[in-house]
């Protein structure tokens, strides 16, 4: 899962004290769906936005003094223990050169058998003194022949979540904010960006962290720990995971006397930062949260001085231009208005780096023809339409966006930003704009525009097709086109299409947005757009009403105080006797 997450202080927004621009990107289907609600207990708690399906209050949103939400971080909240166990009883395994009895459990689960019927699993599950054992990690088998591997995850006994939002549903400013992530520590994995009506901005992460401080990690990784740790699996937004050795107790996370549970870490020793202009997230690590501050931190949480995503780079481009007023809007600084036309933009910083580079390698093509994965393929039809696609946008009618979309991704394969062939390598020194300058001669980039004609002409998709022809997503028969595109092309408004059974959906992306605007007095202007809309009963009149909104780039204007709630002309007061 992801997110962005952008806070605009007193320096950064026209006619106001602050701003807050909640986006985060979270199935459209199932347990994670978000809700939206208003919860108020007159002079005690009053609180807008929305939460994950059950939780009691507000997860992202507003109360009259704070805005808030959360982007998923790069923080490993589990590790790794390897431990070596006797080969004839693998049960047990060594400590302090002392053989240990692991512990079992016998768990039973009722199941459907595949003619219907009902049947029932039992497994034995087997624990150490760091946690149970698992025998694979993100799909990678963990033998456990010489040695076993143990999980220890923060989580796991983590009941401290419902007060953290508890007391940040009544924060009073950003540095209660940070007062409230401190003394709970019941963040999961998430980072947190906060904007208050005084015109201060936060970033923080600080949440239920395992203590493994970088002296830690020194001492008691692994070999292979310290592939995973270190350069984990070198993909980008891996977190670092550490497997430590379970020979030695010492290694074990130790409890720290500022950390509000046995084996976090002390949240003073995790990054925060406080401005005036902008901070932000876009599910990179902490470090250019504001690239005028970089900011520093344990291994545990992330890297630092590394290539950002092209996501994180537009968000910070995006910051930038507007508060000094050079991205071609009126004026300088954030409103409500312009927020949202830049995010409904759906610029790709992936087209601004890349396009013309591309248009030139595709016309650079001897004859036209390129010969990939066995097939012959005439790419000369696609350099006209990519060159014609200017504005760089994945609105619902542009044309040559999706062309590009399927060429980034055969381009890319999954990689970092930094593997492209460019010609301007990445610079810590200037991370926001490199690497940059594609290389047009790359045989890698004429291949990927090749299999992105095959792929389209193989779904009887013309290269300039509308992005509305594919991605829409099904409400009772009707198809509604939606704007935005994947992560890896650097657009804010994160779409992932697909179907669902077996009709054009989005199975992943915006989710709730809410923008809010704090002023020195007077209540919150907040405006918001639940993309999937509120119900997910197909009879409800609030089953499409606010996907069609979205679509159309609208916004739905909050109502928040007694006042404003009264004068809606739509309202209905039921008296119960």
């Amino acid at each position: 899962m992801g997110s962005n997450a952008l806070a605009v202080g007193s320096q950064g927004v026209a006619g106001g004290t602050s701003m807050m621009l909640a986006n985060p990107h979270f199935p459209w289907q199932g347990k994670n769906r978000m809700w939206q609600s208003h919860l108020t207990i007159p002079g005690e708690f009053d609180v807008s936005g929305a939460s994950l399906l059950g939780f009691p209050v507000v997860n992202i949103g507003h109360n009259a003094d704070v805005a808030w939400s959360h982007t998923v971080a790069t923080v490993a909240p589990f590790g790794l223990f390897d431990v070596q166990v006797d080969p004839l009883n693998p049960t047990v395994y060594l400590v302090d050169g002392q053989w240990e009895r692991m512990t079992s459990q016998q768990v039973s689960v009722d199941v459907r058998n595949a003619d219907g019927s009902l049947g029932r699993v039992t497994r034995t599950l087997w624990s150490t003194r760091y946690g149970p054992v698992t025998t694979s990690i993100q799909g990678v088998p963990l033998p456990w022949v010489v040695s076993a591997h143990a999980v220890r995850d923060v989580n796991m006994n983590n009941l401290r979540a419902l007060n953290t939002w508890f007391h940040l549903d009544r924060a009073k400013d950003v540095h209660d904010v940070v007062n409230t992530l401190e003394t709970t520590q019941g963040v999961p994995f998430f980072n947190t960006v906060a904007s208050d009506r005084e015109g201060n901005v936060l970033y923080a992460d600080i949440q239920a962290t395992p203590n493994i401080t970088d002296e830690h990690a020194r001492a008691c990784l692994t070999e292979t720990g310290k592939l995973l740790f270190d350069q984990p699996l070198r993909l980008p937004n891996v977190p670092p995971i550490s497997v430590f050795d379970g020979k030695r107790s010492a290694c074990d996370w130790p409890d720290d006397p500022d950390a509000v549970a046995p084996g976090l870490l002390d949240p003073h020793l995790q990054p925060r930062l406080i401005r005036a202009d902008f901070v932000g997230n876009a599910n990179d690590s902490p470090w250019l949260a504001n690239p005028e501050q970089p900011l520093s931190y344990p291994r545990v949480m992330g890297d630092s001085a590394a290539p950002r995503s092209l996501r994180t780079q537009e968000l910070i481009v995006t910051a930038e231009n507007r508060i000094n007023g050079t991205d071609g809007l009126p004026g300088r600084g954030f409103t409500p208005e312009n927020m949202g036309q830049l995010l409904y933009a759906d610029n790709s910083r992936a087209a601004d780096l890349a396009l013309d580079a591309t248009v030139t390698a595709c016309r650079n093509v001897p004859f036209g023809l390129v010969l990939v994965d066995g097939n012959l393929v005439n790419v000369s039809e696609a350099c006209p339409v990519l060159a014609a696609w200017k504005s760089h946008d994945y609105t619902a009618d542009s044309r040559g966006s999706l062309l590009f979309a399927n060429y980034w991704s055969a381009l890319s394969g999954g990689q970092g930003v930094e593997k492209l062939p460019w010609k301007v390598p990445f610079d810590p020194k200037d991370p926001v704009h490199t690497p940059n300058s594609l290389d047009s001669g790359s045989s890698a980039v004429r291949d990927a525009l090749a299999r992105a004609v095959l792929a389209l002409r193989n779904a009887g998709v013309p290269l300039n097709a509308p992005l509305s022809d594919t991605v829409k997503v099904t409400r009772n028969g009707e198809q509604i086109p939606v704007h935005g595109m994947i992560s890896e092309l650097g657009v804010l408004n994160v779409i992932t299409p697909g179907q669902v059974d077996g009709r054009p959906d989005v199975v992943f992306g915006t989710s709730f947005v809410q923008l809010v605007r704090f002023t020195a007095d007077g209540p919150p202007e907040a405006r918001s757009v639940l993309a999937y809309s509120q119900s997910a009963n197909p009879n409800s009149p609030h089953h499409a009403d606010q996907t069609r909104l979205f679509s159309a780039g609208g916004w739905v204007t909050e109502r928040f105080t007694e006042e404003q709630i009264a004068a809606s002309p739509v309202l209905r007061t039921v008296v119960l006797d």
